[in-house]
């Protein structure tokens, strides 16, 4: 057709608004249910912590332990790259940035937990244990050691508590150090920013909703705008996967949240007794897991809310050959969670550092090339050997920033291929 020659059509616009006008509630809905990302850093691990192990160095003291193991089980690059078998070109830069986020940020996520890590306790010690990991945080806060923005210093990016769970038994004491915790925080500095509560053993969305009260409640009492208060939901029950009538539970939990919930978090140990697998074969691959982290995947797709695998329990201890193993097996494990856009997991013991950011580093920087390769064709529309889409451009971004944000790669490293700053990352993102 020629410049300035009139399109035939045949709908009014009146039609076309009519539409619109129906379908306003359901846009409507789609905004309130599927946010997208929430396009804050999302750090690669938590670490859980018994109440009464945490301490003003605790993370200081992780870094350490870290750093020995790895001295002392894979001195340099080559003998790192024996044990996990990473590329000649890989092997060099990951272990200098291991080492290095060792020493600056060796915790990006740490969990006080007052759950199965401590067990039941005389009401006192309990109570005092709460009053002292809140101070703790507190003072880390105060002395800018803490937050998302934040490297290194005591204090990681992210930090909170794993509570008792909302079953009646342990239910008024879960409650009850919730409460001194975060009200210690309020009366010690305020809440911080990088602040993370964990919901464990959800098995209904009742459960769900009564946190959310818990939160709406404190807000009111102390002040704080309605929101502020977010929570993890750790899926460790098959009634949080499949409910009594066959349908994906998942989802409930999400939507009992009221927009409150941040993550789901994968308990290996809790989930797969719950389906009868023995301890033997309990691990983060069963196939048990493998359909209970599908579920979790398709539920929070959209919503904003992340995920987290779970851990391991074999842990990096004693020979060098027995660390060896430790490491191959927990290296080979988070490799197959980010394949499967897990991006998150939990870590037990300080010798799962190295390989926890071993394996981190190199799947974004094995990939950086290529992916920066694709989205600049993609910014240029030069084409190539792969035609991307939007979404793929998306997804592209999102991979280029989270190794941005985890130490995996460079913003000077990912400009130079693709002439992107952080903030045209950010927009192909979504974020």
């Amino acid at each position: 057709m020629t410049q300035g020659e009139t399109v035939g059509t045949t709908w009014a616009d009146a039609v076309r608004e009519s539409i619109g006008a129906s379908l306003a509630a359901t846009d409507a809905e789609l905004a309130r249910r599927y946010p997208g990302d929430p396009g804050t850093r999302q750090p690669v691990h938590t670490v859980y912590v018994p109440a009464d192990a945490f301490a003003a160095d605790t993370v200081s003291s992780w870094g350490r332990q870290a750093l020995a193991a790895l001295d002392e089980h894979a001195p340099d690059a080559e003998a790192l790259a024996r044990v996990l078998g990473l590329s000649d070109d890989l092997a060099q830069p990951v272990h200098d940035r291991v080492r290095a986020k060792l020493e600056r940020e060796p915790v990006e996520d740490l969990r006080i937990d007052f759950e199965d890590g401590y067990g039941p306790r005389p009401d006192a010690e309990e109570d005092a244990a709460a009053v002292a990991a809140a101070r703790i945080v507190s003072a880390a806060v105060a002395g800018g050691t803490s937050g998302p923005e934040v490297r290194g210093g005591s204090t990681p990016p992210y930090i909170g508590i794993r509570m008792k769970c909302m079953e009646a038994a342990v239910r008024d004491r879960g409650i009850r150090t919730l409460d001194i915790f975060l009200s210690t925080l309020m009366d010690t500095g305020g809440l911080p920013d990088g602040l993370v509560l964990t919901l464990p053993k959800v098995t209904f969305p009742a459960q769900v909703s009564a946190m959310v009260r818990l939160c709406e409640e404190f807000e009111k009492a102390r002040g704080l705008e309605s929101g502020r208060i977010g929570f993890e939901i750790q899926i460790e029950t098959t009634q949080s996967i499949l409910g009594p009538d066959g349908t994906a539970t998942v989802p409930r939990l999400i939507d009992a949240a009221e927009g409150r919930a941040t993550g789901l978090h994968y308990g290996t140990f809790d989930y797969s007794a719950s389906c009868g697998v023995s301890a033997a074969y309990q691990s983060m691959d069963h196939p048990v897991a493998d359909y209970a982290k599908a579920v979790m995947q398709v539920a929070a797709a959209g919503t904003g809310v992340r995920l987290s695998d779970g851990s391991t329990n074999v842990l990096p201890v004693g020979p060098t050959a027995q660390v060896h193993d430790a490491w191959r097996l927990h290296y080979g494990l988070v490799r197959r969670s980010l394949a499967r856009a897990y991006y998150q997991g939990w870590d037990m013991h300080p010798g799962h550092l190295p390989t926890r950011y071993a394996a981190v580093y190199a799947f974004y920087r094995e990939g950086l090339d290529a992916a920066a390769a694709r989205l600049a064709a993609y910014v240029a529309k030069a084409g190539g050997d792969v035609m991307d889409e939007p979404a793929t451009a998306k997804a592209l971004s999102g991979y280029l920033l989270r190794g941005l944000d985890c130490g995996a790669v460079d913003l000077e490293e990912v400009t130079a291929r693709t002439a992107l700053g952080r903030t045209e990352l950010d927009a192909l993102a979504g974020r």
